[in-house]
């Protein structure tokens, strides 16, 4: 019962937040230069710092050794949670132009803009390496297939992704860089001045609040008119919050994963819709309309699905 009520707790100050960046949407304080802005600044300054405070504050080399097992289980669970989309996708016979776009928004969950500030919210800043580990397995994919799907799914033509290219627009995220500069110290023993480490958590704690603020924009500029179930949507939600959360959770117990890490996992595999493949579509060519209308009731389904999942991990992790 806890730790029900610490989600409810937690979906509530969701809510709130969310619902402060839908507020200055609609009275014209953040338009479409202020999104950028706090884009770039969330995922470009403030995550990497993140990244520094989370792994040398709560990670060993012990802990380090190990990590390539646990990123290499998040991508497996991804994985599969792939070919469930895509099996699904066949049997539901979707046009081209949403095909692609319902396979990717059921395979990839939210891992930075709502991933962070629900589990600093739920477990505290020591889950900040686990979660990081999990973002490196999801931003793969995002980089390379779901930009293939959605890309064949729009009228503009598939881009073509070749091996060096994916290798370099990974390595150099600012995110990722964070994490190899973090991992990097915690190997030869350096531990930053106070000065840096006091800075880069000044950041860190802008992370929650304006990557909320930012979601809640979101909601407001994809548009709440209009929102119904179009065919596809259910399915995809379905396979976004209890089946992507079952099947994350399996292949953590089968890699010998429990408490904190496997929770994390869990949480992470069973969030909202990644907003970036609505912009992939629109960029591409595809049904902008159908990816933002999953994308916007993903976000609200959440307030529902967390404090269950929650719950169940409580009882079984």
């Amino acid at each position: 019962m806890a730790a029900f009520m610490n989600s409810i707790s937690v979906v509530t100050l969701l809510f709130l937040l969310m619902g402060v960046g839908y507020f200055l949407g609609k009275i014209g304080w953040i338009d479409g230069r202020v999104k950028k802005f706090l884009s770039l600044f969330i995922v470009n300054v403030c995550v990497p710092a993140n990244c520094l405070t989370g792994i040398l504050n709560n990670m060993t080399h012990e802990d380090l050794l190990a990590s390539w097992k646990y990123v290499l289980v998040a991508a497996v669970s991804i994985l599969i949670n792939l070919v469930i989309a895509i099996i699904a996708a066949h049997f539901l016979r979707l046009p081209r132009s949403r095909g692609g776009v319902f396979i990717a928004q059921s395979f990839l969950a939210n891992t930075i803009f709502i991933g962070v500030p629900v589990c600093t919210q739920l477990f505290g800043d020591v889950s900040i390496p686990y979660l990081m580990m999990y973002y490196l397995a999801s931003t793969t994919f995002n980089q390379s297939l779901a930009m293939l799907l959605v890309s064949h799914a729009g009228t503009g033509g598939a881009k073509k992704i070749t091996p060096a290219g994916l290798l370099h627009d990974i390595v150099t995220k600012p995110p990722i860089i964070g994490i190899i500069v973090s991992v990097c110290c915690l190997v030869i023993g350096y531990r930053p001045p106070a000065l840096i480490m006091n800075f880069a958590k000044y950041l860190t704690n802008c992370v929650t609040p304006l990557a909320l603020i930012y979601c809640g924009y979101i909601i407001y500029d994809l548009g709440l008119k209009n929102l119904k179930l179009m065919r596809g949507i259910p399915t995809m939600l379905f396979l976004r919050f209890p089946v992507a959360a079952l099947v994350c959770y399996a292949c953590c117990r089968l890699a010998g994963m429990s408490g904190l890490m496997l929770q994390v996992f869990v949480i992470e595999a069973s969030l909202p819709v990644v907003t970036q493949i609505t912009v992939m579509a629109g960029a591409y060519g595809a049904d902008e309309k159908y990816c933002a209308t999953g994308t916007i009731i993903s976000y609200f389904l959440m307030f529902v699905t967390l404090p269950v999942i929650v719950m169940w991990l409580s009882a079984v992790a």
